[in-house]
């Protein structure tokens, strides 16, 4: 990197771009509210899927939806090393 160049981290996302997550559909017979909620998983840091999670609820998406096998998104992220947070917030965006 050249000396006149910071490397930045940690850059502000726009709730726009946020709100970008809760576009996509299941090409599959995965309910909606579950697709968006694991991309936006996936894609988002913890302080932007808090975020999320308001415009999710917002939308009028169910934070509960659950697979063919009857597990939520907390059952499918529970297990990963970094899910803990977003589970926590998942579960307060409960109630």
């Amino acid at each position: 990197m050249r000396k006149d160049k910071q490397k930045v981290i940690g850059e502000e996302v726009s709730d726009q771009s946020i709100k970008l997550f809760l576009e996509p559909e299941p090409a599959d017979d995965t309910p909606r509210s579950l697709h968006k909620l694991i991309k936006a998983y996936r894609g988002l840091r913890v302080d932007d899927f808090e975020r999320f999670l308001g415009f999710f609820v917002e939308a009028g998406l169910d934070l509960n939806a659950k697979d063919a096998n009857g597990h939520d998104f907390v059952d499918l992220i529970a297990d990963q090393r970094r899910a803990e947070p977003y589970i926590e917030l998942v579960k307060a965006a409960r109630g």
